[in-house]
């Protein structure tokens, strides 16, 4: 897994942060930096006056101004007035807190890491004709990465024996997109899918 990428597992020390950026090397002398931005809101996170967190070193920086320049970000944070500040902040990542999945004022509002243990069924009329709502696994992770979110996912198949229980477990990774997965209920503990054929190693 490549440095771009963020894996939330069942780990409850995880926080619930959502990473933004990676400073890169300085622009000019008056404090602007090169941003890499992972997200894929990029005119909301570097608006003026969004704040950023650097949590290991627990920083906070306010966005003073941004602009796009080609294929990139250039931000200047408030209080990085000169090229010596902007260099020191070279390789810093910068996070916001996660925000809940849905609006906030919904019922069925999650976070990313909710996921993380949901059982994984079947959903009705799937393209692999197999019963609706079979449990096939579970999640085991959620892999979230500048192309896209993809949902790690144990599978069990009753025809092995190698696990403690009597079962065969390998995994297998979703992409995280509607079409794939219609329904996430974590409150009743599952999700649906509906994979293509040959995208998991489903049992016969």
């Amino acid at each position: 897994m490549n440095a771009d990428t963020d894996r939330y597992t069942a780990d409850p020390q995880q926080s619930r942060l959502l990473r933004v950026c990676r400073i890169g090397r300085a622009q000019g002398l008056k404090g602007e930096v090169n941003v890499f931005a992972y997200t894929d809101e990029p005119e909301r996170r570097f608006s003026p006056g969004s704040v950023l967190t650097q949590p290991e070193e627990h920083q906070s920086f306010t966005v003073e101004s941004s602009r796009r320049f080609k294929s990139r970000w250039i931000v200047h944070f408030t209080g990085v007035d000169n090229r010596t500040a902007a260099e020191s902040l070279t390789g810093i990542e910068l996070y916001v807190q996660a925000e809940l999945l849905a609006d906030n004022t919904d019922d069925d509002a999650w976070y990313l890491e909710d996921l993380v243990g949901l059982d994984v069924r079947m959903a009705a009329g799937n393209t692999l004709g197999r019963p609706a709502n079979e449990q096939v696994g579970r999640v085991s992770a959620v892999i979230d990465s500048p192309a896209q979110q993809l949902l790690e996912v144990q599978l069990t198949s009753s025809k092995h024996g190698d696990s403690d229980d009597g079962t065969d477990v390998t995994t297998g990774l979703v992409p995280f997109v509607e079409e794939l997965v219609p329904e996430v209920n974590p409150e009743e503990g599952y999700i649906l899918i509906d994979p293509p054929k040959g995208l998991l190693s489903l049992p016969e």
